[in-house]
């Protein structure tokens, strides 16, 4: 055998092992669950990428105004930044959950770097008076890393079942809207963005709430927090 013409499988072979395979079962136990919940009458709204100073109150408000609980993964950076936020996401029933630190691509970070994300992620939410039991990992990428340190500090990872692509800057609330209608059904997770994003793109997302929450209600559908989801 050739050991240079074997490097690139190992190498492949390695990176399959330490972030493809972690991530498709992931995925695929998302999809099972899916799969059972399919005659679950409620939806699952989360917000991914917050707090934002300027567009998460909005979102905020037009929860209250619905009277809709909702699940944030924050980004610890962030969260530490607005921590009033935090407080009244939790003050109005809202469910808060984890982002990362800083949003970087996990499966790009050495095992060491993860290890810092998540010590320092918990230690904002913790000066924050925020316990947190639930992850989801930016991009949707763990890697074999990311699943020790969820096994360390015993947080359970969430993916999702509806995406928008609401935080793309050429989309626009009503594609948005049409996309949340066709995909949400019982049972589903649904994830969208109240921070970061292309050309003010949580704007639009807010906007395209505003059309579909009532649609969604009226066709009998209602909204609960990640933490009742095996319920």
């Amino acid at each position: 055998m050739n050991p240079i013409m074997d490097a690139p499988l190992a190498a492949a072979a390695l990176f399959a092992g330490y972030a493809l395979l972690p991530t498709g079962c992931c995925f695929g136990r998302q999809y099972c669950r899916r799969m059972k919940r399919r005659r679950d009458p409620r939806l699952f709204l989360t917000f991914d990428d917050g707090p934002s100073v300027r567009y998460t109150g909005a979102f905020l408000d037009l929860l209250r105004d619905y009277q809709i609980h909702a699940t944030f993964f924050v980004v610890a950076s962030f969260a530490g930044d607005n921590p009033e936020l935090i407080a009244r996401m939790r003050q109005e029933g809202h469910l808060v959950c984890l982002h990362s630190y800083a949003h970087a691509d996990g499966w790009l970070e050495p095992p060491a770097k993860t290890e810092q994300d998540f010590r320092q992620s918990l230690a904002v939410m913790d000066a924050l008076n925020q316990r947190v039991r639930y992850y989801r990992p930016p991009f949707g990428l763990l890697s074999l890393s990311a699943v020790r340190e969820l096994r360390r500090y015993g947080l359970s990872p969430v993916l999702w079942d509806v995406m928008t692509q609401d935080w793309r800057g050429d989309t626009s609330a009503q594609i948005i809207a049409g996309k949340l209608l066709r995909r949400a059904k019982g049972g589903r997770i649904i994830c969208l963005h109240d921070g970061r994003g292309t050309n003010c793109a949580p704007g639009r997302t807010l906007e395209a709430l505003k059309m579909t929450l009532p649609v969604l209600l009226r066709a009998g559908y209602r909204f609960d927090t990640i933490d009742h989801y095996e319920a």
